[in-house]
C-alpha cells in the first residue's frame, strides 16, 4: 500500500528552528524526520524511522557478512560492572546516574563493554567457542556539557557496538580486521567519504585503536594527514623528538632584568632590544620556554599543581593535554592555587632559579614538570627565573633542570613532521562515524572471562570493540544532501523511492496519480503520494523539495496529453514522459 500524505503523520515546518546551528538540524526538523524533546535529545517521526531503518539495514547486512550475530541489551544497567572496570568514576560528570525506589545505583548506559563481556563468561568456557562477534544497534547516553548540531551531538543517540572476542592475539588480529573491513564496505555503501586515523583509546582502553572520520568543516575533530598516507587525530599524534646536542662548553645561564615581560611576545621585543644575540640573529617565540601551570583532578579527588614547559611558539592543546593525564580531569591553575605554591611567580615561571630550586617532583618544590618532547638535553633556552620581572637567558636541558617525563600537550601545527617520517602533515576537519579498539584483556581480567585452551589451561580472553554512531550518519548524510529548498536524500537511504504528485483541483490528475501509484507499486518502489485536496501546487513542491525523496512524478495539467513529468532532485533534470511510461523511465 503506498503512504498517502493525506493520513500520514507528517508536518513541515516553513521556519528554523531557534536553536539549530547546522543545515542537518535545521531540515531534519523542518521536514518533520524529528522533533526536540529537551537540549540534545529528539523524538523520532515515521518519516525519520524510515532513513533510520535504511541505515541499520545497511549496516546489519554487511555486520552479518563479517560474521557477527546481534543481540540487544538494555540502556539501564546496574553499576556493580562499572564499578568493577572504574568506569562508573572513570567517565566523571559525562555519566547518567539514577537511583531505583531501594536506592540502588544505575546507570544509563555510555557504552556495554562490561555486559558484553559478562554475557559471553555466562555462556562461553572453551576456546572451540571462539571466535565470536556479537553486536547490538541500541540508544546509549552521554550527559553532554554542551548537546549541539541537532543529531550530530547529542546526549540520546543511537549506535551499533559490535565485540570480538578471541583467546589469541593472532585471532584478535583477524577479527579486529575482519571488522575494519565490514566498516570500510558500510560506509562505502552509505555514501560517505571517510578517513581511517590513528586515535586514543581513551576511557575504552586497550591498544590498537583507529576512527573513521568523515572530513567536514563542521566536525568537531581536528586530525592531521601527510601526502604519505599518515593519519591521525591531534590526540594520537607523536611528536618526532630531536636529537639530543652535547652542551659542553656552553657558557653559564644569566639572569636578566625583564620588566614589563609577562607575554612571550613581550619576552622576544625586549631580549632583541636588549640583549640581542651575539650570532646576530633575531631572538624569536621559539627560543624561549613557556611554562604552562595546571591543575589536575584525580579520581580519588586529590588536587594537583603541575607545569608543562613547551617551546614557545606553541600553545597548549586541550584535548591533547586531556589524553596526556588522563583519566585526571585538567584545568588551568587558579589564583588559589597559585597561592598555594608561592615559589611560582606568574608571568615569571621558569624550571631553574639562581637559588638553586628547581622545579620537579624530586625537588624542593614538589611540583611535577614536564616537558615537551623537542626539548631535548643540549637544548639552550629563555625562561622565567622565578623571579618577578627576571628572565633567564641559556638556560640549558638537560644541565641545569630535567624533567619528570615528557608530555605530547602543544598543538600541532600545518608543516610538522608525521611521525612516521611521511612528510608534513596537514590539518583538517572531521566527524567521527566509526571507532575501531583493540581491547586486548582489560575487561576479560577485571570481569574474569577466561576459557580453557588446548591444553585444559584457563587463558583469559582477548576483545575488541567497534562502534558506529548511526543516528549521526544519518545528520552527516543530511548535511550533505541538500540545497536551498530542502533536503535531497541519496536512494539508498532515502525514505522512500519516489513521490508522486497530484496536482490542482482536476479529478484526472488524481485519477491519473493513483493509476501511476499502483504501477510503481506493483514493480517494487515504495511510494509516498501526495493525495491532498484543495492544496495549492506551490504548497506541494515547497513540501516534496523539503522532504527530500530523490525521485518525483507531477500529474498536473500534461494528464490532459496523456504525459505527466519526472524530476530528479539529485541532478535538478526534468522529462516529459508518458502516464504510462513513468515505471520504465524511473527504472532507466
Amino acid at each position: 500500500m503506498p503512504t498517502r500524505l493525506s493520513n500520514y503523520f507528517l508536518r513541515t515546518l516553513r521556519e528554523d528552528p531557534a536553536d539549530a546551528e547546522v543545515a542537518s538540524h535545521k531540515l531534519l526538523v523542518r521536514a518533520g524526520y524529528i522533533r526536540r524533546q529537551a537540549p540534545g535529545i529528539f523524538a523520532w517521526l515515521p518519516i525519520g524511522l524510515r532513513v533510520k531503518e535504511k541505515i541499520e539495514r545497511v549496516i546489519r547486512e554487511e555486520m552479518t557478512a563479517a560474521g557477527a550475530h546481534e543481540v540487544h541489551f538494555p540502556a539501564l544497567l546496574p553499576r556493580e560492572p562499572y564499578e568493577a572496570t572504574n568506569r562508573w568514576t572513570e567517565y566523571g560528570d559525562g555519566l547518567f546516574r539514577l537511583q531505583d525506589r531501594k536506592g540502588g545505583d544505575y546507570l544509563l548506559a555510555p557504552t556495554h563493554e562490561e555486559v558484553f563481556t559478562l554475557l559471553v563468561k555466562d555462556l562461553y568456557s572453551s576456546y572451540k567457542d571462539l571466535p565470536l562477534a556479537i553486536y547490538q544497534i541500541q540508544d546509549k547516553y552521554r550527559d553532554e556539557a554542551r548537546p549541539r548540531a541537532g543529531l550530530l551531538r547529542g546526549r540520546e543517540f543511537t549506535m551499533k557496538d559490535a565485540y570480538s572476542f578471541d583467546y589469541t592475539d593472532a585471532g584478535l588480529d583477524a577479527s579486529y580486521q575482519a571488522q575494519r573491513d565490514a566498516y570500510e564496505r558500510i560506509f562505502t555503501r552509505l555514501g560517505l567519504e571517510y578517513v581511517i586515523v590513528k586515535a586514543d583509546a581513551g576511557a575504552m582502553g586497550g591498544s590498537k585503536s583507529e576512527e573513521f572520520l568523515h572530513p567536514t568543516p563542521v566536525g568537531e575533530d581536528t586530525f592531521v594527514r601527510s601526502a604519505g598516507g599518515y593519519a591521525a587525530n591531534v590526540e594520537a599524534f607523536t611528536t618526532i623528538a630531536p636529537e639530543p646536542i652535547p652542551f659542553d662548553g656552553l657558557p653559564e645561564p644569566k639572569v636578566l632584568p625583564s620588566p614589563n615581560t609577562p607575554t612571550i611576545a613581550t619576552l622576544v621585543d625586549l631580549a632583541n632590544a636588549e640583549y640581542p644575540r651575539p650570532d646576530g640573529r633575531a631572538w624569536t617565540a621559539a627560543d624561549t620556554l613557556k611554562n604552562v601551570v595546571l591543575a589536575l583532578t584525580h579520581l580519588d579527588g586529590t588536587r594537583e599543581v603541575v607545569v608543562v614547559g613547551i617551546p614557545g611558539d606553541r600553545e597548549i592543546d586541550d584535548k591533547r593535554v586531556e589524553v596526556a593525564f588522563a583519566p585526571a580531569a585538567v584545568e588551568a591553575a587558579t589564583d588559589d592555587d597559585f597561592k598555594n605554591h608561592p615559589g611560582l611567580v606568574k608571568g615569571y615561571i621558569g624550571p631553574w632559579s639562581a637559588d638553586g630550586a628547581v622545579l620537579g617532583s624530586e625537588s624542593s618544590t614538589g611540583i611535577r614538570y614536564f616537558l615537551d618532547p623537542r626539548v631535548v638535553s643540549g637544548t639552550e633556552w629563555i625562561t622565567g627565573a622565578n623571579l618577578d620581572e627576571q628572565h633567564v637567558f641559556g638556560l640549558v636541558a638537560g644541565r641545569d633542570f630535567t624533567a619528570d617525563g615528557t608530555v605530547e600537550a602543544a598543538n600541532v601545527r600545518e608543516g610538522d613532521p608525521a611521525p612516521d617520517g611521511s612528510g608534513p602533515v596537514e590539518l583538517a576537519r572531521g566527524m567521527e562515524i566509526g571507532h575501531v579498539f583493540q581491547l586486548g584483556r582489560k575487561y576479560a581480567e577485571v570481569l574474569g572471562l577466561k576459557v580453557l585452551d588446548e591444553n585444559g589451561k584457563l587463558v583469559t580472553v582477548t576483545m575488541g570493540s567497534y562502534g558506529i554512531g548511526v543516528t549521526r550518519i544519518l545528520a552527516i548524510i543530511a548535511e550533505l544532501n541538500n540545497d536551498d529548498k530542502g533536503l535531497i536524500w541519496p536512494p539508498q537511504v532515502a525514505p522512500f523511492d519516489v513521490e508522486v504528485l497530484a496536482m490542482g483541483k482536476d479529478a484526472a490528475a488524481f485519477d491519473a496519480a493513483e493509476t501511476i501509484v499502483g504501477d510503481l507499486e506493483t514493480s517494487g518502489f515504495d511510494v509516498l503520494y501526495d493525495d491532498r485536496p484543495k492544496l495549492s501546487p506551490g504548497v506541494k513542491f515547497a513540501d516534496a523539495e523539503l522532504v527530500g525523496i530523490p525521485k518525483i512524478v507531477i500529474a498536473g495539467r500534461g494528464v490532459a496529453e496523456g504525459v505527466v513529468e519526472v524530476w530528479d532532485r539529485r541532478s535538478g533534470d526534468r522529462a516529459t514522459v508518458p502516464i504510462d511510461g513513468v515505471v520504465e523511465a524511473l527504472r532507466g
